[in-house]
């Protein structure tokens, strides 16, 4: 173990090595997860990333776009919230910092969301979302009987215009982003709506083989893995048909005794085939809108 110091020369990488070198608490997980990061973005590795939709509300929404661009994601796994958020600030949706106590039954009354220290106008939320929505379906499901979500995000990252959005780099850098829980918010909400008067079949088998392909078409594969629920899950579970991740970031703040899947670590997966027992495996806790881009500058 070593004591480091750290001065105005002091670039990220540089930083994050000497992580490793340190004791205490996760100084050293997250110099690992460097190391596995670089490791798995080296080439020959197909490379999840899955993220929940609430950081999409933040500005790590950059973080992950640059990701994408990069060149070190082969596939995302993320929630309809995600789309939501994207979809909103692409089109002009106002976010702006609050606080976590401010009072909500005012801010109900004023019409304004909060998701945490981010309050939304309501009107640029899910009015915004399905007037765009509105406007975009017809001519991308003109002459379509059915649809995967993942070809439907496609369609709308091919429109959108803002560069910080994440289907905008996915589309561009042909990164399918599958959602399985697609209905679980207001693009979800807007397709069905859009159903109940136009035909509209959404092919989520589809985006079921494609993405186990992924998995048997690759000799490795590695997961960043951003925050738990449904996204998170559904990258571990495919890859245990293939005997597992061989390579493994949990960036969390949940814990293991609350008995979620958003708890389990990675040891919990290795006993399902989730993740291999040789896995390069490892659980970084902390408030992701901070360890997230320290690990991404610690790669440029």
């Amino acid at each position: 173990m070593e004591d480091i110091t750290v001065d105005g020369k002091t670039g990220l990488g540089e930083l994050v090595r000497k992580f490793g070198g340190m004791g205490g608490f996760m100084a050293p997980r997250m110099a690992k997860a460097a190391e596995i990061i670089k490791e798995m973005t080296a080439g020959g590795c197909t490379n999840f990333l899955s993220f929940t939709g609430n950081v999409v509300s933040t500005g790590l929404r950059g973080t992950i776009t640059q990701m994408i661009k990069n060149g070190w994601v082969s596939a995302i796994v993320t929630t309809c919230g995600a789309l939501d958020h994207d979809i909103a600030r692409s089109y002009g949706g106002r976010y702006c910092s609050g606080e976590f106590e401010l009072d909500d039954v005012m801010l109900n009354e004023l019409e304004i969301h909060r998701l945490g220290n981010v309050v939304i106008p309501l009107e640029d939320y899910g009015p915004l979302i399905e007037k765009v929505m509105t406007a975009e379906l017809p001519s991308i499901l003109d002459g379509k009987e059915s649809i995967s979500p993942s070809e439907l995000l496609s369609e709308f990252g091919k429109r959108i215009k803002d560069e910080g959005s994440f289907l905008k780099a996915a589309y561009e850098k042909k990164v399918p982003v599958f959602v399985p829980g697609v209905i679980d918010g207001s693009f979800g909400t807007n397709l069905f709506f859009y159903s109940q008067t136009k035909k509209l079949r959404l092919d989520l088998f589809k985006d079921m083989s494609a993405i186990l392909n992924m998995v048997f078409d690759s000799k490795k594969t590695g997961a960043v893995i951003i925050g738990g629920g449904i996204s998170k899950h559904h990258v571990i579970w495919w890859n245990q048909f293939k005997d597992g991740l061989d390579y493994c970031i949990y960036l969390t703040t949940a814990q293991e005794f609350d008995g979620s899947l958003s708890g389990a670590l990675p040891r919990e997966a290795i006993s399902w085939g989730k993740v291999k027992p040789v896995a390069k495996q490892v659980a970084v806790f902390g408030d992701v809108t901070i360890t997230l881009p320290i690990l991404v500058g610690a790669q440029l």
